[in-house]
């Protein structure tokens, strides 16, 4: 078995997993998520979603993310993928000691690490594209981008719809939001917040703080890299 037939067939158990409908925990969690939702004033999922659409815009357009990044094109996809693992393995580290500084730094500290985080995450994503030989000059790249970010930090429910955004990309570019300003930017700052609460809120605790916010970043941007993998595979592969 070459390399490309063993990652097809990667690529097709994460294609069912995230066609898999919720299972009843994951539709008790949803509920029990929505319920903590509903006592939060409006205000201030509103001030949360407006700076959560604002930093990723500013990724999104900013140049800082876009010049540097260059698509390789003349590579194989072992190759490709080498690097990914590797570019990967350094972002994890990078937001590892990151999360574990702002961890032991108290409660602002650790308020710090939300927006500091998404900057990484963002930049891996533009890292990863370019490695794969795609152009994140593009405006629909980016876009694809943002997809992958929801699909990596969504609930089961939330996640098999962002999915269907992805699969057989090229035929549905005709249809997808000329500006950013039309996307729901309310449900993915829920998604991306609920995802995400559990091991974040630890990182506020005393002692333990600095070691929960290593793992938990370590995690959640590994988490993003596989996710990201295989949304690159999949347009590879067809």
């Amino acid at each position: 078995m070459n390399y490309e037939e063993k990652i097809t067939i990667e690529l097709e158990f994460w294609k069912r997993k995230m066609r898999l409908k919720p299972s009843f925990f994951n539709k008790i969690t949803n509920n029990f998520q929505k319920k903590i939702n509903s006592y939060i004033p409006e205000k201030i999922h509103t001030a949360i979603t407006v700076t959560i659409k604002n930093m990723i815009k500013g990724v999104l357009y900013g140049s800082t993310y876009t010049t540097s990044n260059m698509p390789a094109l003349e590579m194989s996809l072992v190759h490709r993928e080498a690097l990914v693992k590797q570019k990967i393995d350094n972002y994890c580290k990078t937001g590892a000691a990151e999360g574990g500084i702002t961890g032991a730094g108290g409660f602002l500290m650790s308020m710090a690490d939300f927006p500091i985080l998404i900057g990484i995450k963002m930049k891996l994503l533009f890292e990863i594209a370019a490695l794969y030989g795609f152009d994140v000059k593009d405006y629909k790249e980016r876009l694809y981008l943002l997809y992958i970010f929801q699909l990596a930090f969504s609930s089961q429910q939330g996640r098999t719809k962002v999915f269907m955004h992805l699969e057989n990309w090229e035929d549905k570019l005709h249809i997808l939001p000329q500006n950013v300003d039309r996307i729901d930017w309310k449900t993915l700052q829920q998604e991306y917040r609920d995802y995400i609460d559990l091991a974040k809120l630890a990182q506020l605790l005393p002692v333990v703080g600095a070691a929960v916010g290593a793992i938990a970043n370590y995690q959640l941007i590994k988490q993003l890299g596989e996710t990201a993998m295989q949304a690159y595979r999949m347009r590879l592969l067809k």
